[in-house]
């Protein structure tokens, strides 16, 4: 199991986050925005932004492994690689 770290690295709009994802003795970082928008829309404040992002990247493992997923992207982007990404990201924040 991947042991995924997010930390805020910006509070402004768009919220910028790092996250780190170890697993099998290796790690990846990558640099995430979030609109408080999109997070409205995600989330409902179901859970705080950094957990919808730590949700966002346990979906993302699930699919594909962490050497794969873009070093950078807004997380909007997540939708156009996987269509499935916001029905089912808005039920596992409010479960």
């Amino acid at each position: 199991m991947a042991e995924i770290n997010v930390q805020t690295t910006s509070e402004g709009e768009p919220w910028t986050f790092q996250v780190t994802v170890s697993e099998g003795g290796s790690q990846t970082t990558h640099r995430v925005t979030l609109t408080s928008g999109d997070y409205e829309r995600l989330a409902g404040e179901a859970c705080g932004p950094d957990e919808l992002v730590r949700k966002s990247f346990e979906f993302l493992l699930e699919r594909e492994p962490k050497e794969s997923i873009l070093g950078e992207f807004d997380i909007t982007v997540i939708a156009r690689y996987f269509p499935e990404y916001e029905g089912e990201i808005a039920e596992r924040v409010r479960s």
